[in-house]
């Protein structure tokens, strides 16, 4: 069982449902994070990368969640939930903040800085978030309560790319086309006024992370207590003395490392791949918004039918072995049709990690944080897998490095069969 929600007094403050908060948070969460699949071919262009470089911006942004995670736990022990969410978004408007050097100097390695300290701020509000949401309820509805997290999550990701996109690859294909015959400083000049155009951006998006921050911080957001645990749990915890006497955890902390990587990858490369298959790049920005359509569906699936008609686990099945086939069908699949079953996996996405962290955290108890904060570790997936997909799509091509999904859908599919249940 997961810890049963144990709140502690409030300081004063403005009075909201926690959902609400936590739901703001969320859309926080994807707006930031589903900017990258603009910055991608963005950064690709303005900085002259090849695939495996434009998708270190992965790289930078989700390696932050391994290297930050424990210490995340540290700052949510120190400061509580509330404040270390406040802690959270403040640290990702720094980051915001220092693409404004980087696109004035035009400095790939400075994006890349930005992108390491939003994931880590990233990964303070995760770590908080994810096991608040979770607990903050039945757990057999935990399912329901992140599909509810996850539409305003992917509500907000849908509408990044397009919003950034207008701004950063407006007439990218023309700037492509004409930089090509440029001399060495005209081409300068033109990609230095590219890179500039996040600029505005960036700095709205500062403004909205430093006010949301004092909200969340003078908001009556409640703690919760993880560290007691019901007599059921105390009991079957006794005598343990550490978080690897739980391999139930373990192997979700790898389902999440595989899981997220998929999931950026669907989202993340499809720009990109749109464009190797002949698709103008004033089309292909809105692709990632399809992705991002297709999980908000998986969500509402989730909403209606889990725990009614659907069990957690039979949910995780059935999606991971949906994920399966369209991956198959993309890769035997050309132009439009091969982009849409990428878009497609979207869907077979998303009742992935709603499912995964109930049935992780399952049984922690006082163990809780801590397993909380190996999960989000496992978010580095996200930095490593599309990283090799970027140097099979220069080695091989784009579409054949898609095969490296499957494999990963199958063992989605292990954990919610069977993984889970490891003592």
């Amino acid at each position: 069982m997961i810890p049963k929600p144990t709140t502690t007094k409030t300081a004063p403050g403005f009075t909201l449902n926690p959902i609400v908060i936590i739901g703001a948070l969320f859309f926080i969460f994807g707006f930031v994070t589903w900017l990258n699949s603009v910055l991608i071919p963005y950064l690709k262009l303005a900085c002259e990368l090849n695939n495996f470089e434009s998708y270190l911006v992965a790289f930078a942004f989700y390696i932050s969640y391994l290297v930050m995670a424990i210490p995340s736990s540290w700052v949510l022990k120190a400061t509580g939930f509330k404040k270390g969410m406040a802690v959270g978004l403040v640290v990702m408007a720094v980051g915001a903040l220092v693409f404004i050097p980087a696109a004035k100097t035009r400095t790939y390695e400075l994006f890349l800085l930005g992108l390491f300290i939003q994931g880590t701020g990233l990964a303070i509000l995760q770590t908080a978030s994810n096991p608040y949401i979770t607990i903050l309820g039945a757990p057999e509805s935990a399912a329901k309560r992140i599909s509810i997290m996850g539409i305003c999550n992917k509500v907000a990701g849908a509408i990044a790319p397009i919003a950034l996109g207008t701004v950063a690859l407006k007439d990218a294909d023309g700037i492509k086309a004409k930089i090509a015959s440029m001399t060495a400083l005209d081409k300068a000049t033109e990609l230095n006024t590219l890179a500039e155009r996040v600029i505005l951006p960036y700095i709205i998006i500062v403004v909205v992370l430093i006010i949301l921050a004092v909200l969340v911080y003078l908001s009556s957001l409640p703690e919760i207590d993880t560290d007691k645990e019901d007599e059921a749990v105390a009991a079957a915890n006794t005598n343990k003395t550490s978080i690897m006497q739980f391999p139930h955890l373990l192997l979700g902390v790898l389902t999440v490392f595989i899981y997220v990587g998929v999931e950026v990858m669907a989202g993340d490369t499809i720009i990109s791949y749109g464009a190797s298959q002949g698709i103008a790049l004033s089309t292909a920005k809105f692709f990632t918004t399809c992705t991002l359509v297709a999980m908000i569906v998986g969500y509402l699936i989730g909403i209606v039918c889990i725990p009614k008609y659907l069990s957690q686990e039979k949910a995780m099945k059935v999606f991971a072995l949906i994920g399966v086939v369209f991956v198959l069908l993309a890769l035997f699949t050309h132009g439009y049709a091969s982009v849409l079953f990428i878009a497609l996996l979207g869907l077979a996405n998303s009742l992935m990690w709603p499912a995964i962290w109930p049935l992780a955290l399952a049984g922690l108890g006082r163990f809780t944080k801590i397993g909380s904060s190996l999960l989000i570790m496992g978010i580095a997936g996200g930095a490593i897998i599309p990283l090799i997909y970027g140097r099979l799509a220069d080695v091989v091509n784009p579409q054949q490095a898609y095969w490296i999904m499957v494999p990963c859908y199958l063992f989605i599919w292990y954990y919610a069969a069977r993984g889970h249940k490891a003592k």
